[in-house]
């Protein structure tokens, strides 16, 4: 299998583009030094994204700022922390501010010229409208939560996502890659639509993190530590 046999790299944003760790750590300091607390980064994004998964599966029409306010609100319960509630809703709005990955932009803007880019993510139109801005690209489409009304790894997403690029994009799946960091959340249900699969390991091989690990790990067909990396592959191959 090579990358150049596809004509559309479907994307996760948040863990792949965007980085989104680095976002949440920052985001939650002003709660931990409220509740001076003492808790890793690691222990705090392992926890976050456990509380993450179990409320989009709860809520999965909630919009993903008021998601973000709520998790937060879980999360200064769970460390015993007292804080106001504009804390919580500060959390929610901290999207806008997650800084995109350092090869994210020069990367898409070289895949821009050999395929359609598709956005599939877990956010609402409005934030991601925001991070795309940092991307520097322009996508060919965007489906989010917002459009869909659940939150991968629900199968709905993926069954959104490979009818829309058939009647926006007219390609078929076969010539789809789905690219992404998060196994549980894109790769797992992307292999179960019969989509082939490029996973970006953002964590090089590390667990852990603000992304929750699945059960069993799916097989993927490509495996990049980033973007840049992706696009070296690419280069390798040459075009069709």
């Amino acid at each position: 299998m090579k990358l150049n046999q596809f004509q559309v790299l479907t994307f996760d944003c948040y863990g792949t583009l965007i980085d989104w760790e680095t976002g949440l750590w920052n985001a939650l300091q002003p709660l931990l030094s409220a509740g001076r607390l003492a808790i890793t980064r690691e222990e705090a994004l392992v926890l976050f994204g456990e509380l993450e998964h179990e409320q989009e599966c709860l809520t999965p029409s909630l919009l993903y700022p008021s998601l973000l306010t709520v998790v937060h609100a879980r999360l200064a319960e769970r460390w015993g922390a007292r804080v106001q509630d504009g804390l919580h809703e500060r959390f929610g709005q901290s999207v806008l501010d997650w800084p995109a990955f350092p090869d994210s932009a020069e990367a898409l803007a070289y895949l821009k010229r050999h395929y359609k880019l598709v956005i599939l993510s877990n956010v609402d139109r409005t934030s991601f409208a925001h991070s795309n801005s940092k991307l520097g690209v322009s996508f060919d489409a965007v489906y989010t939560a917002e459009d869909i009304g659940s939150y991968k790894p629900d199968a709905r997403n993926f069954t959104y996502l490979l009818e829309h690029v058939a009647a926006d994009l007219n390609i078929q799946p076969t010539g789809i890659l789905h690219t992404a960091q998060s196994l549980m959340h894109d790769h797992v249900p992307a292999r179960n639509a019969g989509l082939a699969c490029a996973w970006i390991d953002r964590r090089a091989g590390v667990q852990g993190g603000a992304t929750v690990q699945p059960e069993i790990i799916p097989h993927v067909d490509f495996t990049f530590r980033s973007l840049a990396e992706m696009v070296e592959r690419h280069r390798s191959e040459g075009t069709m």
